[in-house]
C-alpha cells in the first residue's frame, strides 16, 4: 500500500496526540488504585544529605529489557517552577531499571523539591532536604527499624510522614525480611504475602522482595516526604548474618559469598543510599558520617557484613568472652574511633551513633547473653568503651533496632557494679542509648518467655531507665545544643491501616552527663512554619 505524504502527516499527528494524552493521563499523582499504570510505581526517595547534595532515587517499570532515559528535575518549590537543577541519566536490566542521581550545588539547610520523567510520564513529586552548614539550633529526626510485609500495615511509615518538620528518618535496619510466607509472618490475611513467595536467595529474589515493599503506599509517603539514612541488619540478606555466614543460610542455599553479594548489591539499586568504595572483604560500605552544622555528627555502622565474627553459643562463655572477637572488624573499628575522636576535638556537641543490635548490657552477671548483640562480643564493647575513656570522648547517643522493643538506657561499662555506676546521678556512664520498637514485626513480648524475663527489668538493671516489650512504634529524637530527647510514639495497631499513635514516653540527656532522665511531655513542635509537604 503507498503511504502519501499526507497519510503520513495525519497518522503521525494522531500517533502526537495519543502519546500527549497518555502522559497527560498519567502526569499528575495518581490514585493509588490506578498507579499500576505508570512506570513509576515504586515512587520517589531520597536519602544521604550532604550540605550540597542529596541522593534521588525511583525505579521505571514497563520497559521489558530496554534501556530508558530518565529525567530529573530539583527546585525550590512544590510546583517546580523555581527550578535549581536538572540532567538526564540512563537505566536498564543492569541496574533492575532503578535510578539514583546526586545533584550537586545545592544550598545548605534548604527544603528541595524534586521529579523523575520517563516513558512519556511524570513521578510523583519528592520532598528532601540537605544538611545545615554552620549554626543548627535543633535536629528533629524519626528512628525506625523491623518493618516486616507480611506482619502487619505500615501505619508506622504513615504517621513518620505526616511529621511535616523532619528533618530526616534514620533506618536502622530489617527494612525487608527474607523469609517464606509462613515462616516469619503469614500475610494471607491481610493480603500481603511476600513476593516472591519463597525464601529469597538469588538476586532475582532479593529485588523482587525490594520491589514489592515499595510498593506499599504508607512506606511511600514516608519517602517521599524525608531523606532517609538507612543502614542494613540482618534480615535484608538473613537472620543474624555475620561476615562468612548466617544463621538461616545452609549448604543447600548455595555459596554465602554469592547469597551475601546479591543481597547488598539489590540493596544499593534499590535503597536512595550513596555508592561508597567497598573495601576488599565486602561487597558494600555502608558505614559513614554526616555532620548537621555545628549542633551533631551522625556516625553510621555495619554490624553485620563487614568485619563481625561468627555468633557464638549461648552457653559458650569462653568463645564469648575471646580478646580478639570483632563485632565491627579492625578497620571499621578504626574508622569509628577516628571519627568520635575528632568530632570530639572539634567541638561538636553531639555524637549520635546509628548501629542495629543493643550496645548496653541486658545479660545478668552469669546468667547466658544474646550471641547476636554487643553482649556476645564484650572484647569489642570494652574496646569502644575503652576509646571513649581514653579519649574522653562524650555526649554520645546511640540509636538501635533490631530487637522490636522500646528501650532507654544509660551505658554503663559496668551497670551492676554499685562502684563503677550510680543510677541516681549516672556516674560511670559513658553514653546513652534509645532503641526503637518494630514498625510492624512481632513485639518482643510475644517471643515464648521473655515477657516473664523482663517482667522486672527496671528494678534488676539499675541501667535499664525504661522498657516496652508489647509495643510497635518508632522514635522520635529531638536535639539541640543542650540536650537530646527521644520520645515513642506507639502504634495503635497493624493488623489495619489506622492513624491512631499515641506518645508512650519520652527520655533525655543533658550535654555533658551521659545520664538519662525522664521527661513527662513531647518536644513542641518548632516556631516556624514547616515547608509544605510534597
Amino acid at each position: 500500500m503507498k503511504l502519501t505524504r499526507r497519510d503520513f502527516l495525519r497518522a503521525s499527528a494522531a500517533t502526537s496526540a495519543a502519546l500527549s494524552a497518555g502522559a497527560l493521563a498519567c502526569r499528575g499523582p495518581l490514585p493509588w488504585e490506578r498507579r499500576e499504570s505508570s512506570p513509576f510505581r515504586h515512587g520517589v526517595a531520597s536519602g544521604d544529605p550532604l550540605a550540597d547534595r542529596v541522593v534521588l532515587w525511583t525505579r521505571v517499570t514497563g520497559s521489558a529489557d530496554e534501556r530508558v532515559r530518565v529525567a530529573w528535575r530539583v527546585a525550590r518549590d512544590p510546583a517546580l517552577r523555581e527550578v535549581v537543577a536538572e540532567g538526564r541519566v540512563t537505566t536498564g536490566p543492569e541496574r533492575d531499571h532503578t535510578v539514583k542521581v546526586d545533584p550537586v550545588g545545592l544550598a545548605p539547610g534548604g527544603t528541595w523539591y524534586y521529579r523523575f520523567e520517563a516513558l512519556g510520564c511524570r513521578s510523583p513529586v519528592g520532598r528532601t532536604r540537605t544538611l545545615p552548614v554552620g549554626h543548627a539550633a535543633r535536629l528533629r529526626a524519626a528512628v525506625c527499624s523491623c518493618s516486616n510485609y507480611p506482619q502487619g500495615f505500615f501505619n508506622g511509615y504513615a504517621a513518620i510522614a505526616r511529621r511535616a518538620d523532619l528533618d530526616l528518618v534514620v533506618h536502622l535496619g530489617d527494612y525487608l525480611y527474607e523469609y517464606a510466607n509462613g515462616t516469619y509472618g503469614d500475610g494471607a490475611a491481610l493480603g500481603r504475602i511476600p513476593d516472591p513467595i519463597h525464601e529469597i536467595v538469588s538476586l532475582s529474589d532479593y529485588r523482587t522482595r525490594h520491589a514489592q515493599y515499595k510498593t506499599d503506599p504508607d512506606l511511600q509517603k514516608a519517602h517521599r516526604q524525608h531523606p532517609f539514612v538507612a543502614v542494613w541488619d540482618d534480615h535484608e540478606s538473613a537472620n543474624n548474618a555475620w561476615r562468612d555466614g548466617a544463621q538461616n543460610h545452609d549448604p543447600g542455599e548455595g555459596d554465602w559469598a554469592a547469597r551475601k553479594a546479591a543481597a547488598a548489591r539489590a540493596y544499593l539499586e534499590w535503597m536512595p543510599i550513596r555508592e561508597l568504595p567497598g573495601e576488599p572483604s565486602s561487597s558494600a560500605r555502608i558505614h559513614r558520617s554526616f555532620r548537621f552544622g555545628d549542633l551533631a555528627d551522625l556516625i553510621f555502622l555495619d554490624t553485620r557484613l563487614l568485619g563481625r565474627d561468627a555468633q557464638a553459643a549461648r552457653d559458650d562463655a569462653g568463645a564469648i568472652a575471646a580478646p580478639d572477637r570483632t563485632l565491627l572488624g579492625a578497620s571499621q573499628e578504626a574508622w569509628l574511633y577516628e571519627r568520635l575522636e575528632t568530632s570530639q576535638a572539634e567541638g561538636i556537641p553531639w555524637r549520635i551513633l546509628g548501629q542495629q543490635v543493643l550496645l548496653g548490657h541486658l545479660a545478668l552477671p552469669g546468667e547466658p547473653v544474646n550471641p547476636d548483640a554487643w553482649d556476645g562480643y564484650p572484647a569489642a564493647r570494652d574496646r569502644l568503651f575503652g576509646h571513649l575513656e581514653r579519649a574522653a570522648v562524650g555526649d554520645v547517643v546511640v540509636l538501635t533496632g533490631d530487637i522490636h522493643s522500646s528501650w532507654a538506657l544509660d551505658v554503663a561499662r559496668r551497670p551492676f557494679s554499685a562502684r563503677h555506676y550510680d543510677p541516681a546521678t549516672g556516674l560511670g556512664s559513658l553514653a546513652v542509648e534509645f532503641v526503637a520498637p518494630a514498625l510492624s514485626s512481632s513485639p518482643l513480648a510475644s517471643f515464648p518467655g521473655l515477657r516473664e524475663k523482663y517482667a522486672n527489668v527496671l528494678e534488676t538493671h539499675p541501667h535499664v531507665r525504661y522498657a516496652d516489650l508489647e509495643q510497635r512504634g518508632y522514635v522520635l529524637l529531638d536535639v539541640d545544643a543542650e540536650r537530646a530527647q527521644a520520645e515513642w510514639w506507639h502504634l495503635d495497631t497493624v493488623g489495619e491501616r489506622s492513624e491512631v499513635e499515641h506518645f508512650a514516653a519520652a527520655f533525655a540527656t543533658r550535654r555533658g552527663e551521659s545520664h538519662l532522665e525522664a521527661v513527662e511531655m513531647p518536644s513542641a513542635a518548632p516556631e516556624a512554619p514547616p515547608p509544605a509537604p510534597a
